[in-house]
């Protein structure tokens, strides 16, 4: 068997060690580490590669901003944040029709916007919104839908982990693409907002609103949200202008969300540590998936299969844009079973060097940006396409009265707005890109 042949073959291996519940870094590293024993035919190099990619991956400057902004996230949520920015949303808009979910949404964006975590944005405000919407009078499936669709806005926001994770495994600039990151995300908000406008009027049974806020009352909730604007304009404007590099900006940003969680009362000796603990286990867990990812890509990278599919794809002769959603297909089909970092981590070594060989029209660094935007679109579809998009179960879980198929239902429109949505950022790369040609 050629080496070409056995990485192919390690590809359903790790699927099947995925969905026989082992976890994904562990499945990656087992098979980064087999895959090269047999190529090798001798441990001993395995050790000696074991010991280089643990010690060249976790030495990266750049992996410390993951941690920083996980526990930003952790800040903001002890802080009250997200429920100040769900009650500024709601005070505006919740009084229309459709309203509340709509501003759950915009809740969502913010969010975002100083969380950096799909499933914890999710979470979070699946928490705040759900019982508002109930109180509303919405139906289940749409309360449910609009959060796990909303939620998605997490790592498409700048600041993203998931991003921060492609720049460094495509030498791309992270502030470059946090401000590429931009139009898209507010796209897909907007997007869904008119996805529940259109549904508020073709089911008005099944969404309700609430009665309008005095506008001194408005302007009290907006006032509330200050922390997040300041926030999000020192890290990201700090990052775009070179004033401090990603990873002095998130130590900022942290620093700032807890300091606004403090005054506000969230932030104690015990919730403190609460917040530590939670950011501590799920940083092991991403730099778990990253080593495992490292050993497999290694093991990839050793048997030739990255450059043979770049050759053979650049053969055929197709249509570069063919190949670019084909990949996004596949995505699409990804996100089905693993979360959006395992995707990133274990394709973009594959996927990366297939599409860099052909001609886009783009120069290097704007087609990187574009390709990984489009790549972090189409993973966070993935995460809200039925029957087995996470973001669907976090969101499902927390609204126990409600049937899974009724979420299913409801988040079909949602999906169809983000393929509308993916299809004109690969026809116009501009819209994506122009930020970055002002």
């Amino acid at each position: 068997m050629s080496t070409v042949e056995l990485a192919l073959w390690s590809f359903p291996l790790l699927l099947l060690m995925i969905f026989i519940r082992v976890p994904i870094g562990l499945s990656m590293l087992v098979c980064g580490l087999g895959g090269a024993w047999m190529v090798y035919g001798s441990v001993d190099p395995i050790l000696n590669q074991l010991k280089q990619v643990t010690y060249s991956t976790f030495s990266n400057y750049n992996l410390s901003v993951i941690p920083l902004f996980l526990l930003m996230g952790q800040f903001a949520a002890l802080g009250g944040l997200s429920q100040a920015l769900f009650k500024a949303a709601e005070a505006w808009i919740g009084h229309r029709k459709g309203g509340v979910a709509m501003a759950a949404v915009g809740a969502c964006a913010g969010f975002g916007a100083i969380c950096g975590s799909s499933l914890a944005t999710a979470a979070t405000m699946g928490q705040v919104a759900l019982p508002e919407l109930k109180r509303a009078g919405y139906a289940g499936g749409i309360s449910t839908a609009c959060l796990a669709a909303g939620g998605t806005l997490g790592i498409l926001i700048p600041p993203s982990v998931v991003l921060v994770i492609y720049a460094i495994l495509t030498e791309q600039n992270i502030a470059k693409l946090f401000l590429a990151a931009f139009v898209p995300g507010i796209l897909a908000a907007v997007g869904y907002m008119i996805v529940i406008a259109i549904y508020a009027r073709l089911k008005p049974h099944e969404v309700g609103s609430m009665a309008p806020m005095p506008m001194k009352d408005r302007w009290i909730a907006t006032v509330k949200v200050w922390p997040v604007m300041v926030i999000f304009i020192a890290v990201v404007g700090g990052i775009y202008t070179g004033l401090f590099t990603p990873t002095e900006g998130a130590a900022i940003g942290a620093f700032g969300t807890g300091l606004s969680a403090w005054f506000s009362g969230g932030l104690n000796r015990k919730t403190l540590l609460e917040a530590v603990l939670g950011t501590a286990i799920a940083t092991g867990m991403i730099f778990m998936i990253v080593l495992g990812a490292g050993l497999y890509n290694t093991f990839l990278a050793l048997s030739q299969l990255p450059q043979e599919a770049a050759s053979m794809v650049s053969g055929w002769g197709v249509s570069p844009i063919l190949v670019l959603i084909a990949i996004l297909l596949l995505y699409v089909i990804l996100g089905c079973f693993m979360d959006s970092l395992s995707m990133i981590l274990l394709t973009i070594p594959v996927f990366f060097p297939i599409v860099t060989a052909l001609d886009f029209g783009l120069p290097p660094e704007e087609f990187a940006i574009w390709f990984g935007i489009l790549v972090l679109i189409v993973v966070e579809v993935g995460l809200i396409t039925p029957p087995v998009g996470m973001n669907l179960f976090v969101i499902n879980s927390m609204a126990r009265d409600t049937p899974i198929t009724q979420t299913y239902r409801a988040i079909l429109p949602f999906v169809t707005s983000d393929f509308i949505r993916t299809a004109i950022l690969v026809a116009f790369p501009g819209i994506t890109l122009f930020v970055l040609r002002l």
